[in-house]
């Protein structure tokens, strides 16, 4: 029983809300036939982008057809894939040179480590070698 008795009420808040809406939208149609003082319905939109594909088919020479929109986008990726190939090399060989200078400086260290370690076998032996006795010869 009570929603029946708060239905007017709503109905009434619904009918102020469409009447707003109404005109809301009215204002906004007037607005946007005004812009600029030009009437922008469809046929002036399509007019106008018409006359702004035959500006760019005249002035720059390009094909503004849909196959020549194709064309426009592969060259630009194959573009894109050949400049991304090229600075991807560019970094391979960056990366190949960095590693080899490593690995050279890497193996010096190892080297000299090694006859670090050498040298120090060797005297460590001859102090063995002077705290025994001399060997009979047979």
């Amino acid at each position: 029983m009570e929603a029946l008795e708060t239905l007017p009420d709503r109905m009434t808040r619904v009918e102020l809300q469409l009447v707003q809406l109404r005109d809301e939208m009215r204002a906004e149609f007037s607005a946007i036939r005004g812009v600029g003082g030009q009437g922008l319905t469809l046929v002036g939109l399509r007019d106008e982008m018409r006359a702004e594909f035959a500006a760019i088919r005249g002035n720059a020479g390009a094909d503004v057809t849909l196959s020549g929109l194709r064309r426009a986008i592969q060259d630009s990726e194959e573009n894109t894939l050949r400049v991304l190939r090229d600075e991807i090399r560019a970094g391979d060989e960056e990366t190949r040179r960095s590693l080899r200078e490593e690995i050279r400086t890497g193996d010096e260290e190892t080297r000299r480590y090694m006859r670090m370690l050498h040298e120090d076998v060797i005297a460590r032996l001859a102090i063995i070698q002077e705290g025994r006795p001399p060997r009979k010869k047979r």
